[in-house]
């Protein structure tokens, strides 16, 4: 008789009673058995006490006692009180699961082939070579730690304590026989997880993977399937369901070592990787060949085709941490870190969500990807423990179709602010990087992109919105380039597809965050002197260029151009690379000086208003004697000035021409340069393009030392002004042996139009201060043969004495029949037709045609001459060197304070006052 049947039988008998009334009997075997089930039912209910408890989501266990002991006892109990097979079923869908062990359902690959090891000479030195290189620059540029150091650096996380962090493992599975050595290692890690989440996604094995699962019988291991494939970025998904520290991800081919969660972990905690992804197999993308394209990094015996590390196949092992361009088959990140993966829409959801993590990482959090170091000789610090599981093609296929898709994105990536290590190793330089958010940018844009990439050692590159504000191909016809340009791989044109992130939002911060961070990664890759658009762009997509120029270590500059004017422009492509930068640098004011010329002053004012600015702001102010009459009142406060603020200034006391010249403009920085147009002045609408070309070109050029320019005349003299004479002199007859239109460097100031530089008219100042006087006579200044000696109450003269005795120079424009940026009228004042000036002046002999059309054609070789080039004029229009100016002023020897015949004066540039002399 069975012992169930007994113990049934005898309770039964105790429990129901006998006919008579007689005591019942127990035997005594049967009275033993019936309290050691009582013990025992005791016992289970003191086990399942503890169970629960460390069951519990709620319970920590790293910071609560270990109750292992209480599983093993729940094994032993299980196996004595089971039959040898199936303890029992469950109903699920209708399907009867039976449960098993671990040991009867597990399933395990078979690997009956050895690493793949290649003998190719050629491949192994150069895939060696490039993997040096780069540890090489890395190791320069912010060091590489090997693995005891990398466990020697301060963490936040410990494997005991209150600063245990909690990680959880995600396990995405298809059709692998790899979970049990996943979850076997998992249990066995030296820093425990929080949860492992095993996912199966449209699997055919669903049914099996659910069976291991339980047959663990984890609290803390669970399994979340779906009939949909949701392929590489479901896990992804599922990872933002986490409130765990961190995130480990892993593929069906990686069996991490038992010590993996705890590297990882304690590299997380450190300040230098905490904002990382770290794994244990990377990829490092294409490098530039000698063609300026980029090969498929599938490219076969190509050093340019990239890295695979570790590649055990080249014999290439991790022993430093490396940074690659994205990971493969395993992430390690903070949980925060996950949803950087979904800013933008992946470019495909079939693959490369490797690389579109890493790409998104970098661009949107500036975080980096690594592959930690190893131990070699300790197979549990590998987080790749069976690398030949990589071979094994039930997932890993690599097709034809599938390596171009992943070519394209890291094109994509690449050409959208992606920087690579190709990018980081090699940083480019090019002159300007043109960007147009829509087609009719583009087209307004096109003549200067031209004009840059037409001009012999220059570089340009333009980037397009994209999408529905600005498709490539369009833009491409646009340009007159074959639509291929938006395909090959080589740079040209960068399209941002900024439409295909914002969707359908009518926000403008998916706009201003996909410009800003594409913008500012291919301003660091290649790094352009200038980003140059058009000014009425829109606002948000403006603020977000102008964020990304910011961000650039060189000083990149961020032009923004009125459509009119970008015609007018092409010179820009002539001027050196270095001064580029330069290009917002200056702020250049018109200062007028006016009195009772009402029409005079409305005619400069209209000229004033219609030249061309460029965008740039320009102040304005009005300088006013006491006498100023009604009419200019009026006309000076109701003039409304669109390029900048507008300043009024008016003397209490008349001071006079000198006064009003002398004391209209100072400079508040050695970037602040003054225009001083008196009233009777008017000026061509290019006369802004001549000063901002000049200053580029012989002043903000760091290659170019011209210290003795001290202002830009706009007007071309048609006599030698101080002669006695006074005879007709026409520059371009004069350096016709040179070029007729060469502009020069002229000794004599220009003061019917002319730019003053900062430095030169705070010397100025401290000068006019020391030797003004009423009487021209008591000057101790007199120049040889030197009609100025004569004048009375000019601040020219003085500016002429100080010149002349320092040797310093203006710049004057050469062009046919003395066309000019401005011309003077000749109309009566302080100095014309005043009663006390018995000098007569013939209109023809100074007023001069404008400029109405572009100059620049009408340079030597279409552009100014390097400054070497530029032929010097002393006082009397005779050509002399820049030394020979000196020499002449040293002779003369009446400067503020004396020196001898070799030297001279030396000043203070911020103060303007004389220090000492010196050698010339």
């Amino acid at each position: 008789m069975r012992s169930g049947d007994l113990l049934e039988g005898m309770l039964n008998d105790y429990v129901g009673g006998k006919p008579n009334n007689s005591k019942m009997r127990v035997p005594k075997s049967s009275a033993r058995l019936v309290a050691g089930l009582t013990l025992l039912q005791f016992a289970f209910a003191m086990y399942a006490t503890f169970l629960l408890y460390y069951m519990s989501p709620s319970v920590d266990l790293r910071t609560k006692p270990d109750f292992s002991w209480a599983t093993r006892i729940a094994h032993q109990w299980k196996h004595f009180i089971t039959q040898p097979h199936a303890l029992s079923s469950i109903q699920e869908n209708g399907l009867v699961i039976n449960s098993f062990s671990p040991q009867e359902v597990c399933e395990h690959e078979k690997i009956d082939f050895s690493q793949k090891k290649s003998n190719d000479e050629l491949m192994i030195r150069l895939k060696t070579e490039l993997y040096n290189e780069v540890l090489a620059f890395q190791q320069k540029s912010f060091g590489t730690e090997t693995l005891p150091e990398l466990m020697k650096m301060k963490s936040r996380w410990s494997t005991r304590g209150p600063n245990v962090p909690k990680i959880t493992v995600i396990l995405n599975h298809f059709k692998r026989k790899t979970l049990c050595a996943q979850l076997n290692s998992l249990l066995n890690q030296t820093l425990p997880f929080h949860h492992v989440w095993v996912l199966s996604f449209g699997s055919p094995n669903e049914l099996s993977l659910k069976r291991i699962v339980d047959s663990y019988n984890h609290s803390r291991i669970s399994f979340i399937s779906s009939s949909y494939d949701f392929k590489y970025y479901g896990r992804f998904q599922m990872a933002l369901q986490t409130e765990a520290d961190f995130v480990y991800i892993l593929d069906d081919d990686m069996i991490p070592g038992t010590k993996m969660l705890e590297i990882l972990a304690h590299v997380g905690g450190t300040d230098k990787y905490r904002n990382s992804v770290l794994g244990s197999i990377g990829r490092i993308l294409p490098f530039r060949q000698k063609d300026f394209t980029f090969p498929s990094y599938r490219k076969f015996r190509s050093k340019e085709a990239g890295l695979y590390l570790p590649d055990p196949a080249y014999d290439i092992t991790v022993e430093r941490i490396v940074q690659v361009d994205f990971l493969s088959s395993s992430w390690f990140l903070s949980a925060d870190l996950v949803k950087t993966l979904f800013i933008e829409t992946p470019f495909t959801f079939m693959t490369g969500e490797d690389l579109h993590l890493s790409y998104q990482l970098q661009k949107y959090r500036n975080a980096g990807s690594f592959v930690l170091p190893v131990d070699p000789n300790d197979k549990e610090t590998w987080g790749d423990s069976e690398h030949r599981l990589a071979y094994v093609s039930e997932t890993t296929v690599i097709f034809k179709d599938i390596v171009q898709v992943r070519d394209d994105q890291w094109w994509k990536s690449l050409t959208t602010g992606y920087i690579t290590q190709w990018a980081a190793m090699y940083p480019q330089k090019i002159d300007a990087l043109f960007y147009a958010h829509s087609l009719s940018e583009v087209k307004a844009l096109a003549p200067l992109l031209e004009k840059f990439r037409t001009t012999p050692g220059r570089k340009a590159y333009i980037v397009v919105s994209g999408g529905h504000y600005c498709p490539c191909e369009q833009a491409a016809i646009a340009l007159k380039w074959p639509r291929i340009v938006c395909k090959e791989r080589r740079f040209k044109i960068f399209d941002l597809e900024i439409g295909a992130i914002s969707g359908v939002s009518k926000s403008d911060v998916p706009i201003v965050q996909a410009v800003y961070s594409s913008m500012r990664g291919l301003v660091k890759m290649h790094n352009p002197s200038l980003i140059i658009t058009v000014n009425d762009i829109d606002a948000s997509v403006k603020s977000a260029l102008k964020m990304a120029a910011e961000t650039s270590v060189n000083q990149t500059a961020l032009v923004l151009l009125p459509r009119p004017s970008i015609p007018k422009v092409l010179w820009m492509a002539d001027l050196r690379p270095a001064a580029l930068p330069n290009w917002n640098r200056m702020r250049i004011s018109v200062n007028i000086i006016t009195q009772n010329r009402a029409t005079s002053l409305h005619r400069l004012l209209t000229s004033l208003k219609n030249a061309f600015y460029l965008s740039d702001e320009v102040p304005l102010s009005f300088n006013m004697d006491s006498k100023v009459d009604e009419a200019t009142l009026k006309m000076v406060g109701s003039f409304q000035w669109p390029h900048g603020p507008k300043t009024i200034r008016r003397r209490i006391i008349q001071g006079g021409l000198i006064r009003a010249v002398s004391e209209s403009w100072y400079p508040a920085s050695d970037d602040d340069f003054g225009l001083l147009l008196e009233d009777d002045i008017e000026v061509s609408p290019y006369y802004y393009l001549w000063i901002k070309y000049a200053l580029l070109a012989y002043h903000y050029d760091p290659q170019v030392s011209l210290p003795e320019l001290s202002s830009i005349s706009l007007y071309t003299p048609r006599i030698v002004e101080v002669v006695k004479e006074r005879p007709k002199w026409n520059p371009t007859e004069f350096f016709k042996k040179i070029h007729p239109n060469t502009p020069y460097l002229h000794q004599l100031p220009c003061s019917w139009g002319a730019v003053f530089f900062p430095k030169h008219w705070r010397e100025f100042y401290a000068y006019m201060a020391a030797r003004f006087t009423e009487d021209a006579k008591q000057n101790p200044v007199q120049i040889p043969k030197s009609r100025t000696n004569g004048w009375q109450a000019s601040w020219k003269k003085f500016l002429i004495d100080m010149m002349y005795l320092r040797g310093y120079v203006s710049l004057y424009p050469n062009f046919p029949n003395q066309s000019s940026f401005s011309t003077n009228h000749m109309e009566p004042g302080a100095h014309i037709s005043a009663k006390d000036n018995v000098v007569k002046h013939d209109k023809t002999d100074f007023e001069v045609p404008l400029m109405k059309d572009d100059f620049s054609r009408m340079l030597p070789a279409m552009k100014m001459p390097p400054a070497s080039k530029l032929p010097v004029l002393n006082l009397f229009n005779q050509a002399v060197s820049l030394k020979g100016l000196k020499a002449a002023g040293a002779k003369l020897g009446t400067d503020v304070i004396t020196c001898n015949g070799s030297e001279l004066v030396v000043v203070d540039h911020h103060t303007g006052l004389p220090k000492n002399c010196t050698r010339f």
